[in-house]
């Protein structure tokens, strides 16, 4: 029986079968998708789709992969690494957002504000700064990185 079942729609729209599939078949529905989900992930997703009672599109199952990519969900900053000293608990909050809580700087009007923050820069005018991680590959463009970093530095300048 094929995992994938192609809907009646005006466009190709496939659903995928996750339902009765177990940890081989999870891995495997993620690779041949090119999702780059883990177990854990796709165990996340087929439980999720389990409450609702129906299978995701092949759709659905590409945008999840985009959402919780590295490119867009950061999972290296926020994720926990094991080092021969210890453990780390989310490098961003670890290192880089309590170095800055340390410090204090009075010149930072705002910090860590979605991916931008506003530094004083004289008495009367301020200056958004940003740094943009999103040029890195993704399963849109995974040899040269996506070209969303004008894009999210705009975005993200906009939105402090």
């Amino acid at each position: 029986m094929s995992r994938y079942v192609k809907r009646d729609v005006p466009f190709e729209l496939v659903e995928i079968d996750i339902q009765d599939a177990d940890d081989k078949q999870l891995i495997k529905i993620s690779s041949e998708l090119g999702i780059g989900l883990n177990l854990t992930e796709m165990k996340l997703v087929k439980d999720y789709f389990s409450r609702k009672k129906r299978n995701p599109t092949d759709v659905e199952l590409q945008t999840i992969g985009q959402t919780w990519s590295e490119h867009c969900y950061h999972k290296t900053f926020k994720g926990d690494i094991k080092t021969p000293e210890g453990e780390i608990r989310s490098l961003f909050k670890t290192y880089i957002a309590k170095a800055t809580e340390e410090l204090d700087p009075s010149w930072c009007i705002s910090v860590f504000e979605d991916n931008a923050g506003i530094i004083e820069f004289d008495g009367n005018h301020a200056i958004a700064a940003k740094v943009e991680t999103h040029n890195h590959p993704s399963a849109i463009e995974p040899f040269g990185g996506a070209a969303t970093g004008p894009g999210g530095v705009i975005r993200d300048i906009l939105a402090v």
